[in-house]
C-alpha cells in the first residue's frame, strides 16, 4: 500500500490537541490492545492521526477494548478492523496485537489455504461420546467496509452479493440448496424460532460488539441463507460480512467438512460472477473483523460426552497439549453439562484449514479413547499427547 493511499485527512478535532491528551487511561486493561500500546505508548501518538483510506481512524480500531477493560475467563483482543486496509495501515499496531494473540505468529509469517476435505482422514466418531459436529468460518468481501464501518449502502450491497452467491451455490450443489431470508422482512416469531434452533444471531448486547459499532441500522441489511436440512447457514453482516456454517448430529466430521468446503468454494465463484471476490491475503489469510479470527477463521468443533476424562487431574493438560479448548455446551463462558463440552480447535492462523479440522478430529479420537479406558477403570497416564507446536515453534497455545 502507498503512503498516497492513507493520506487521507484525520478527525479535524485532532489538530487542537496532542496524541497525550487522547491517549485514553489503559490502567485497569487487561486486553491485547491495552498491553500492546502500554508496552510502547509511542504507537498511538505514530497512528493516532492516521486513517484508513476508507477513514476509518486508530481511535476506531481500539475503541472496543478502551470501552471494556477485560472479561473475566478470556483475555479479549480489544480492537477491530473497519475495512481490509486497518492491518496495513496500522501494521506496527496490528502486527503486535496478532503476535500476542495468535501465539507468537510472526511478522514474516506466511499463511496457507486447504480445503481439500477429502484427505482428512479418521473422521467418523464413536458416537457413543460424539453427539454433534460443525465447522463454521468468517468471510469478508474485498472493496466494501467491514461491519464495524461500512456504510450502510455497503451493507445492503455486501447483502445482495451473499444473497445472490448463495443462492446460485445452492442451484450447483444439492446439499446447499435452499433460501434466503432477510431479518428485516421476518416476523419476531420466525426470528425467535429461527434463533431457539441456534440458526440465526440475535440483535447485538455485548458491550464489545456495541462498541465496535457492529449494531448500527439494525436490522438492515442482516439476514440468513439456510439450506433445506438446516445443515448449512450463512449469516449476513454480522460481525463479518458472512458466517459460514456447516454442522449435523452424530458423528460425521468428514462430511461435515466436505459440505463446508464446498460451500467457501462455490459462494466465492458466484461471487466472482458479480466482480466480488474474498479478503485474503499470503501473510493472514481470510481478512475479518476481529484479529483472533484472522487466517483460517475457522472453529471446528463436536459436542462430545467425556464425564470421566473431564474429572481428571490432567485433563487441562491434555487440551492444552492438544491445542484444543472446551466450552459448555451453551457456549462461551457456559459450564460443562454432565461432562459433556464444546471442544474445538484453538488456532486459526498459521494452520490451514485442514490441518486445524485433522488436529480436532485426532484430538477428540483420542479424548474418546481415554474415556473408554477410564470406564473400563484402566490407566490413560501412557496416553497423554506431547504438545504440539506451532510451525513457527512460538507461543504456547
Amino acid at each position: 500500500m502507498s503512503s498516497q493511499q492513507t493520506a487521507v485527512k484525520p478527525k479535524a478535532a485532532y489538530s487542537n490537541y496532542s496524541p497525550s491528551a487522547d491517549f485514553p487511561d489503559l490502567s485497569k486493561h487487561n486486553n491485547h490492545m491495552a498491553a500492546v500500546l502500554k508496552e510502547d505508548p509511542s504507537i498511538y501518538s505514530k497512528y493516532r492521526d492516521v486513517v484508513t483510506p476508507s477513514g476509518y481512524t486508530f481511535d476506531n480500531a481500539i475503541q472496543t477494548g478502551v470501552d471494556n477493560p477485560g472479561h473475566p475467563f478470556i483475555k479479549t483482543v480489544g480492537a477491530t478492523a473497519g475495512d481490509e486496509e486497518t492491518y496495513e495501515v496500522f501494521k506496527d499496531f496490528f502486527d503486535k496485537v496478532i503476535y500476542y494473540r495468535h501465539n507468537g505468529y510472526p511478522v514474516d509469517g506466511k499463511h496457507k489455504t486447504d480445503l481439500a476435505w477429502e484427505n482428512l482422514s479418521n473422521a467418523s466418531f464413536n458416537e457413543k461420546y460424539v453427539l454433534t459436529c460443525r465447522v463454521r468460518t468468517g468471510r469478508s468481501i474485498r472493496g466494501i467496509g467491514l461491519p464495524t464501518h461500512c456504510t450502510r449502502a455497503e451493507r445492503n450491497k455486501a447483502e445482495e452479493i451473499i444473497r445472490k452467491a448463495c443462492e446460485a451455490a445452492g442451484k450447483e450443489e444439492e446439499t446447499l440448496s435452499g433460501a434466503y431470508e432477510a431479518l428485516y422482512e421476518m416476523t419476531e416469531e420466525r426470528h425467535e424460532e429461527l434463533i431457539d434452533k441456534h440458526l440465526m444471531f440475535e440483535k447485538p448486547v455485548s458491550p464489545l460488539l456495541l462498541s465496535a459499532g457492529m449494531a448500527r441500522d439494525w436490522p438492515s441489511g442482516r439476514g440468513v441463507y439456510l439450506s433445506t436440512s438446516e445443515q448449512f447457514i450463512v449469516w449476513a453482516n454480522e460481525e463479518d460480512h458472512m458466517r459460514i456454517v456447516s454442522m449435523q448430529k452424530g458423528g460425521n466430521m468428514k462430511e461435515v467438512f466436505e459440505r463446508f468446503c464446498k460451500a467457501s468454494t462455490l459462494i466465492e465463484k458466484h461471487m466472482k460472477a458479480q466482480g466480488y471476490e474474498y479478503m485474503w491475503n499470503e501473510h493472514l489469510g481470510f481478512v475479518l473483523t476481529c484479529p483472533s479470527n484472522l487466517g483460517t477463521g475457522i472453529r471446528a468443533g463436536c459436542h462430545v460426552k467425556i464425564p470421566k476424562l473431564t474429572e481428571h487431574e490432567q485433563f487441562k493438560t491434555i487440551m492444552a497439549n492438544l491445542r484444543l479448548q472446551t466450552r459448555g455446551t451453551g457456549g462461551v463462558d457456559t459450564a460443562s453439562t454432565g461432562g459433556t463440552w464444546d471442544i474445538s480447535n484453538n488456532d486459526r492462523l498459521g494452520f490451514s484449514e485442514l490441518e486445524l479440522v485433522q488436529m480436532v478430529v485426532n484430538g477428540i479420537n483420542l479424548l474418546c479413547e481415554m474415556e473408554a479406558k477410564l470406564e473400563a477403570g484402566e490407566s490413560i497416564e501412557d496416553m497423554i499427547p506431547e504438545p504440539i507446536n506451532t510451525p513457527w515453534g512460538g507461543l504456547e497455545a
